[in-house]
């Protein structure tokens, strides 16, 4: 293959909303391979409007897989660390997909469409990982999996007055609508799936459109509805730093391969009381029963400086981690980060500091989240 050729093979992919993006004057990044803004103008509003008002990001990277078929819920409870056959239609789950040796493959969110249909919802850089695995565990079982990302958009309005601003487009009544839940309604005459789950910790509205061609109509139609509210588009930028004031993990930061759901404090998704075997269950039952060489912890910075992913947590000095994530938290005014320490180590004691580019940068640690929203 030329060089062309293979300039061309990787070439991010683009959204159904690109133009849009284009046209708002958007900061695009190569994210997992698509085309994404990373913000529009300002991250920090951004950031403050979705915390304040709302926010509409394009998510359409992320990835949207089928599994079909009469045994759909016993394969997924094979396949997956969760219940998910206990899932009644229209509701969702947050769980997790594990090699055999019990680290994660991927976070997910899973909707039961239907008695014999699941949507598993999967993190871009690792869709091809899941799909492959969730193919490589379906024989046996009366369950296809059918990914259908290609053909998806997906939009989500988050923030305090995403309802308001979504109301008047819907048909869907959306008090009916409960947290991690998702129904087939029409959003701006559009049929889509509509969910109430979320990344940034506010209340808010993830919007499934197939196909996706349909999405800049979507798009377009709460821009117009949201004006009023003060909704802003929002990037990549903002996400990250709303999700970390919110307490939730990022793979590839907290989330790896080398780590267990118990490593990060997640050990409540992994099911063990359902039946049968499932993909990691051995692995996973010892990293409950023993004590875990790491645990995610809260760092709250006491000055001014940024605590940044790979940089070193101390006690007394001592390397006892690593940070995770770390950025100024807009809400809070302060530097935040969410870090990797030592199983057995005292939290309680000691004086914690950040090592921030040879300096040590005075930290508390602190419980998870940083910022939780008013019920």
């Amino acid at each position: 293959m030329t060089a062309l050729g293979n300039e061309a093979a990787s070439a991010p992919r683009t959204t159904p909303l690109y133009e849009v993006h284009q046209g708002l004057g958007a900061n695009l990044v190569d994210f997992a391979g698509w085309l994404m803004p990373l913000r529009y103008r300002s991250e920090t509003a951004e950031h403050r409007a979705v915390r304040e008002t709302a926010g509409l990001f394009d998510l359409s990277h992320m990835g949207e897989i089928h599994v079909i078929g009469t045994q759909a819920a016993a394969f997924l409870d094979y396949a997956l660390v969760g219940h998910l056959s206990r899932l009644t239609v229209g509701r969702a789950r947050y769980t997790m997909i594990t090699a055999e040796d019990g680290g994660v493959l991927d976070d997910l969110i899973v909707y039961r469409l239907a008695d014999d249909e699941y949507l598993v919802v999967a993190n871009a850089a690792n869709h091809d990982t899941v799909v492959a695995a969730l193919t490589d565990r379906a024989p046996g079982f009366d369950a296809r999996v059918d990914d259908r990302s290609v053909g998806y958009a997906l939009l989500a309005v988050q923030g305090p007055a995403s309802a308001r601003v979504l109301e008047p487009l819907t048909d869907a009544d959306l008090s009916n609508i409960r947290y991690y839940t998702g129904y087939r309604c029409s959003v701006a005459g559009v049929p889509v799936l509509l969910a109430r789950t979320g990344y940034t910790g506010e209340d808010g509205f993830e919007i499934f459109v197939e196909p996706g061609t349909d999405a800049p109509r979507v798009w377009e139609e709460l821009a117009k509805a949201g004006e009023e509210h003060g909704l802003t588009p929002a990037g990549l930028s903002a996400r990250d730093t709303l999700r970390l004031e919110a307490g939730m993990p990022l793979y590839g930061n907290e989330l790896s391969a080398d780590i267990t759901p118990f490593d990060a404090g997640l050990g409540r998704v992994v099911k063990f009381e359902k039946e049968g075997d499932f993909v990691g269950r051995a692995a996973l039952a010892r990293a409950a029963e023993n004590s875990r060489p790491r645990r995610l912890v809260g760092l709250v910075g006491r000055g001014r400086r940024v605590l940044r992913s790979g940089h070193e947590v101390l006690c007394d000095g001592r390397n006892v981690g690593t940070v995770t994530s770390g950025a100024p938290s807009p809400t809070l005014g302060v530097p935040i980060a969410m870090a990797y320490v030592d199983g057995g180590l005292d939290i309680t004691s000691g004086a914690f500091s950040v090592d921030v580019r040879g300096r040590a940068e005075d930290v508390d640690i602190v419980e998870l989240p940083f910022y939780k929203r008013d019920r």
